[in-house]
């Protein structure tokens, strides 16, 4: 039963971003930019952060607090380069470098400095993010 309903749901979602992608086409930058924005509101009440896109780069500033990484959710697009730009701004926690297993990073996080961290997401999912003991996580949504 479940198989039977899949292939109209992947289809009916292959037709939505068919048509999503032929309206971005004829976009200019400044249009594009201004899509994005009104589109990140609803991310941004759940908690998610988009950051900006530059030239093809989507940029996030985070930062790590007594809280955790703040943000904690980050939204992602398969084969688009994703710059985080974390600056520690506590002690009080573990989360004194960031680890991302799956891309090869463990970077650290000196105190009060902007660390930029890059990769490209491959696949569509969740790339998770940690401190060096895994305690403290983030998350990489990619649709």
């Amino acid at each position: 039963m479940t198989r039977n309903l899949a292939l109209p749901l992947v289809l009916a979602l292959a037709l939505v971003a068919g048509v999503a992608r032929a309206q971005h086409a004829g976009m200019t930058a400044a249009e594009h930019d201004q899509a994005q924005q009104r589109s990140a509101s609803p991310l941004a009440a759940a908690g998610i952060a988009e950051g900006t896109v530059k030239n093809g780069v989507r940029t996030v500033e985070m930062t790590v607090t007594q809280e955790g990484f703040e943000p904690s959710k980050v939204k992602a697009l398969k084969g688009e380069k994703l710059r985080l730009v974390v600056t520690r701004k506590t002690d009080k926690t573990c989360a004194t470098e960031i680890v991302i297993p799956g891309y090869g990073i463990n970077q650290k996080l000196p105190l009060d400095k902007a660390v930029t961290v890059e990769l490209t997401p491959k696949a569509s999912g969740e790339i998770k993010y940690a401190c060096g003991m895994d305690m403290i996580t983030g998350v990489i949504l990619v649709p």
